[in-house]
C-alpha cells in the first residue's frame, strides 16, 4: 500500500525535479547534495553542490545583465512583477506541492506563502514608481539652489534564504530588489532549493531576464558565503549565530545587509481579553509550520485571573490538533524539516522535564506518523535555566506562565535577548497598544498572532535586540536596495564669500541671513 509519505504530489513529477536540478548553473561537475522528503525520509532529488567559483561566475552575469534591466522604465519592471503576481496565484498548486515535499509542512501553511508572494509583489509593484521618482528637498539658499534626490540601484542583490518558508524568504525579499533595478543571485537553503528553482521560472516566464534572477544551489559554508562576499547589498534571514558572521563579512566588505535572525517570542493574555479568541490565536502563533516559523510563540504570559481557564482550554484545543502528512488540505501541523530540528525540540523537552518543567500534552516524537514529526507540546514551570526557557526551540513547543500585574508581563515579555514578534490580547485596545509600545519588538499585533503585523506590508518588518538588523517591507524594505544620490544645482554665485568681499563681512552677512530664515515660515 502506498501512503502519502512516499509517494511525490500529483503535480511535482520525478522528472520535474531532474528538470530543475539540471537548471543549476555550474562552472564544472559538481558533488551532489541529497534533498529529503521530510514526510517519509526519503531522498526526491539531488542539487549540485555550487562552490565560490559557481557564485562567483553568477554574479557576473548578473553584473552584465544589471544594467539593461535597471535602464527598463520602473513601470515595465513593475509590468514583469503583476504578471508574475497572477503566474503565481494561477500555479498555486504546483507551487504548494513543491513547498509541501521538500519542507514537510501542512498545505494551509504552505498557501499562506503563496499570499505572501503575491501580497508582497502587488504592493510593490504599484507603487516602485513612486519610489523611485526623483524627489526635491529644500537647497541651501531659497530659489537659488534646487536640490535633487535620485535613488540608483545597488547592482546585484545577494538573498540567503531559510528552509522554514522557502517560498516567502526566497522570493518575496528579492520582489522590491528586482523592482529597484537590482539583479538577484538567490542561495537557497540546501534542504528547500526546488521551490526557490521553481520560482525563478515563473520569474523568467513573467518576464524577468534569465541573468537577472539566479539561483545557486550548495551548502551555506561555501555557497552562502560566497554570495555574502560578492553581493552589494546582503539580505540575509536565518539564526542569530549565523547572522551574526553574515554581518561580520558584509561589514569588512563595506556592504549594507538586512539581517533577520532569531526570536523568543511572547504572548501576553490580559484578564479582559477573549478567552476563546486569544486561545484560537495561540494555537495560530504557536503551532502554525510545526512551530517552525521566526515570529511564532514559544513564551505565553497569561492574567492570574484568568490563567486556568486559558490553558485547559489551550491544552484541550492543542490535543486535538491533526498531526499527518498530507499533499491537500486537512491537517493542522505537518512535520519538523529534518532530523537536528527533531534533536533540538527532542533536547530542549527532555531537558525542561528534567529540570522541573510539566509536559501538560504532548512531548512526544512520533515517527509512526514520519520520522520527523514531534507533537505540538505544551510546558508550564519552565525557567532560564532550561534551554526551552531562553533559547529558540523552533518547534512546536510553547511554555505558559502566569502574571499577576501588567508590568509584570511587560517585564517578563521583555526578560529576553531576543526581540522580533510580540502579541498582546484584551478587549482594550487603546490599552493593548500602549502595552505593546513597551514591548521590545520589531513588531507587536493587538489581538492578533502575527498576520496583521507581517502582512501590513506598507508599515517595516523586522527585530530588535538579538533578533536582527534592518527591516523588510515598508517603504524601508525597497529602498535599502538602493542608493540615495543628491544632486545639487546653484543658481547664480556660488555658496561662499563673493570675490572682494572681506571675509569679516560675509560672516556678518550670512550671520544675519541666517537669523531672519529663522523666522520666515517655509524657509527654516
Amino acid at each position: 500500500m502506498t501512503t502519502t509519505s512516499d509517494r511525490l504530489p500529483e503535480r511535482t513529477t520525478a522528472d520535474a525535479l531532474s528538470r530543475l536540478a539540471a537548471s543549476v548553473r555550474t562552472e564544472d561537475d559538481r558533488p551532489e547534495i541529497p534533498v529529503e522528503a521530510p514526510y517519509s525520509g526519503s531522498t526526491i532529488q539531488t542539487i549540485p553542490a555550487s562552490t565560490s567559483a559557481d557564485v562567483l561566475a553568477a554574479f557576473e552575469r548578473a553584473r552584465e545583465a544589471q544594467p539593461a534591466w535597471a535602464d527598463r522604465e520602473a513601470s515595465e519592471r513593475a509590468a514583469v512583477v503583476r504578471r508574475f503576481h497572477d503566474l503565481a496565484l494561477d500555479r498555486r498548486a504546483e507551487l504548494l506541492d513543491v513547498t509541501q515535499l521538500e519542507s514537510g509542512k501542512a498545505r494551509i501553511d504552505a498557501f499562506e506563502e503563496v499570499l505572501d508572494v503575491a501580497t508582497t509583489a502587488r504592493h510593490y509593484a504599484h507603487r516602485a514608481a513612486d519610489y523611485l521618482a526623483p524627489s526635491r528637498r529644500k537647497g541651501a539658499l531659497p530659489l537659488l539652489t534646487k536640490t535633487t534626490v535620485n535613488r540608483r540601484p545597488v547592482g546585484v542583490v545577494g538573498v540567503v534564504s531559510p528552509w522554514n518558508y522557502p517560498m516567502t524568504l526566497s522570493v518575496s525579499d528579492a520582489i522590491p530588489a528586482l523592482l529597484a533595478g537590482n539583479a538577484v543571485v538567490c542561495k537557497p537553503a540546501s534542504e528547500t532549493p526546488f521551490t526557490a528553482l521553481a520560482l525563478r521560472d515563473l520569474l523568467r516566464e513573467a518576464g524577468t531576464p534569465d541573468d537577472v534572477f539566479q539561483v545557486v544551489t550548495g551548502h551555506g559554508s561555501e555557497a552562502g558565503g560566497a554570495v555574502v562576499e560578492e553581493a552589494d547589498y546582503v539580505c540575509f534571514t536565518g539564526s542569530t549565530e549565523t547572522g551574526r558572521e553574515v554581518a561580520r563579512r558584509a561589514g569588512a566588505n563595506l556592504t549594507d545587509c538586512s539581517l533577520e535572525l532569531g526570536g523568543k517570542n511572547p504572548m501576553v493574555v490580559l484578564a479582559d481579553a477573549d478567552i476563546e479568541t486569544a486561545v484560537e490565536g495561540a494555537i495560530q502563533g504557536c503551532f502554525t509550520n510545526a512551530g517552525q516559523l521566526c515570529i511564532s510563540f514559544e513564551r505565553l504570559y497569561v492574567a492570574s485571573e484568568v490563567y486556568d481557564a486559558f490553558l485547559d482550554r489551550f491544552v484541550r484545543r492543542t490535543r486535538a490538533l491533526d498531526l499527518r502528512p498530507a499533499y491537500d488540505y486537512g491537517p493542522d501541523v505537518g512535520s519538523l524539516v529534518g532530523p537536528d530540528q527533531l534533536e533540538t525540540v527532542e533536547r530542549h523537552v527532555e531537558d525542561a522535564v528534567a529540570k522541573g518543567a510539566d509536559v501538560l500534552t504532548g512531548g512526544r516524537a512520533r515517527p509512526d506518523i514520519g520520522p520527523y514529526f514531534y507533537e505540538p507540546t505544551v510546558l508550564s514551570g519552565v525557567t532560564d535555566e532550561m534551554a526551552a526557557g531562553c533559547e529558540e526551540t523552533f518547534g512546536p513547543v510553547v511554555s505558559v506562565e502566569p502574571f499577576d500585574a501588567e508590568s509584570e508581563a511587560i517585564r517578563m515579555a521583555n526578560d529576553s535577548d531576543y526581540g522580533l514578534n510580540a502579541s498582546v490580547w484584551t478587549e482594550d485596545g487603546e490599552r493593548g497598544r500602549d502595552i505593546a509600545r513597551r514591548i521590545d519588538c520589531g513588531t507587536v499585533n493587538v489581538n492578533d498572532a502575527y498576520a496583521a503585523a507581517w502582512a501590513s506590508i506598507d508599515a517595516p518588518m523586522g527585530g530588535m535586540k538579538d533578533s536582527g538588523l534592518g527591516r523588510r517591507h515598508g517603504d524601508e524594505g525597497f529602498l535599502k536596495y538602493t542608493e540615495a544620490q543628491t544632486v545639487a544645482e546653484q543658481r547664480g554665485a556660488p555658496i561662499g564669500a563673493p570675490r572682494g568681499v572681506p571675509d569679516s563681512w560675509y560672516a556678518t552677512g550670512m550671520a544675519l541671513a541666517l537669523r531672519a530664515m529663522d523666522r520666515i515660515p517655509g524657509v527654516r
